[in-house]
């Protein structure tokens, strides 16, 4: 299992993909957290049966950051896969999850 630390380290320009390894994609925690809590806003605005999803997110990245313990890459991307199905092609929603897919390297 590897570490993604949201809070006293900083992941700056890396995710963890496989087996631990570190692949650098520009995104720094910081970033990944504010998308997480814009999906959660524009979610609440454009698809309101879509909220619990985008805080499930917002919610793992949060207490994994708070824990010091890995994100549950499974959670998150579950979570994201439901949202994806929901919103429509091009609009906000779907650009903010491909944004947060990016991030967590998913």
């Amino acid at each position: 299992m590897s570490t993604f630390n949201f809070n006293g380290g900083n992941i700056t320009n890396s995710h963890i993909g496989d087996h631990g390894h570190v692949v650098n994609n520009g995104t720094d925690s910081a970033t990944v957290l504010r998308l997480a809590e814009q999906l959660v806003d524009r979610m609440r605005g454009e698809y309101p049966t879509l909220v619990p999803q985008a805080q499930v997110i917002q919610g793992e990245l949060v207490r994994a950051g708070e824990e010091g313990r890995a994100v549950n890459r499974g959670r998150v991307r579950a979570a994201l896969e439901t949202i994806t199905i929901g919103v429509g092609a091009g609009t906000g929603g779907l650009a903010l999850i491909e944004q947060l897919k990016h991030a967590l390297g998913l």
